[in-house]
This record gives C-alpha cells, structure tokens and sequence, in this order.
C-alpha cells in the first residue's frame, strides 16, 4: 500500500496486522482517483478509514483536509498521517463511525467529498449510505463513493443522493458514485 501521486507520492502506508481491515488496492485506488480527477479536494471525510489510504491520497493530491473515522485503526491513521508528512491537515476520530457522524453533523461540520469503505457483507455500506443521504454533513455538490462487495447489490434507495457511476473491479469489489445535485436557488 503506497500514496499513488501528488506531494506524498510514493510514502508506504502501514497496514494493520490481519485479516480485520481489507485496504483498498493500489489498482483500484489509481483508478478510482483517475475517474475523481480534480474532484479529489476541499474537505474530506474518509469513514470506515482502515489506513487512512483513500483521504490521504485525496490530500495528497491537494484536498483542504480530511478528517478520517475508525473504531480501531486511529494510531496506524496518526502514523501514516505523520510519514506522509500530512498530518497537519487531519483530524482522526476513534470510535463508532455513526456516533461520530453525529457529532461531526452537530458541530456544523460539512464535506464536499466523502469515502466510505466498510467491512463487506455486515450491511454497513447499506447504513452508511442512508445515514448520509438524511445527513446535513454533506457540502453542496458533495460527492459520497461507497466501495462494497462485488455481490452487494442491495444499496439502499436515496432521497437526496443521485446514483451517478458504479464500476466493477473484478468477482470482489464495486465502487458506487453518489452524488449531491446543487440546490437551485
């Protein structure tokens, strides 16, 4: 696991011992950010964070700042954050993702960019989705990416989010697009 591009380029990323945390692959991550392009900034908010790997990449490559949630994760995020030499632009959060998103949400906290990348097969991407969706944490045209199983296919519907994009990486993985039209006004 490595910062694919950007001011980080190249940093190895700690990885937890274990089958627990199943990071994102460089293949998968090199393609997501090809499809992001400049939509890869402003404020980030990696959840179900694992390495930290997504929002990292994100500042990286030049977002404002991310703020990553993992229940068990945090000091190998802290680590990364340090070797990659982004630490200043983090806020890591330990504990319940959904408790924190609740926090985050009353303290007027918003993001323009979103990765959720849970355990597959535990419904959590399902929750998360519909969490988000009914959340005032997302920013105006705020993009959510939820990666999930290659055989979870039971998203839930969205009142707000628009379904925009859903690639396939090979039997195991899919990355779904999500996105917060501007209100008109």
């Amino acid at each position: 696991m490595r910062i694919i591009t950007g001011s980080a380029k190249g940093c190895s990323l700690k990885t937890p011992k274990g089958m627990s945390t199943r990071p994102t692959s460089d293949r998968v991550k090199e393609s997501l950010f090809s499809i992001l392009g400049s939509d890869a900034a402003g404020r980030v908010l990696d959840i179900f964070a694992g390495t930290g790997g997504l929002g990292l990449e994100a500042l990286s490559r030049g977002a404002e700042s991310c703020v990553f949630i993992d229940r068990t994760t945090a000091e190998i995020i802290r680590c990364n954050a340090e070797h990659t030499r982004l630490s200043e632009s983090c806020r890591i959060l330990a504990g319940d993702v959904f408790a924190q998103l609740q926090r985050l949400a009353a303290a007027g906290d918003r993001f323009d960019l979103i990765f959720c990348d849970p355990p597959y097969h535990q419904g959590l991407a399902h929750r998360a989705l519909s969490c988000l969706d009914a959340s005032p944490l997302l920013a105006e045209d705020a993009l959510v990416i939820i990666e999930h199983g290659g055989d979870e296919n039971d998203l839930p519907e969205t009142a707000r989010l628009r379904l925009v994009r859903n690639q396939r990486y090979g039997k195991t993985t899919q990355i779904s697009f999500y996105h917060l039209p501007a209100t008109e006004g």
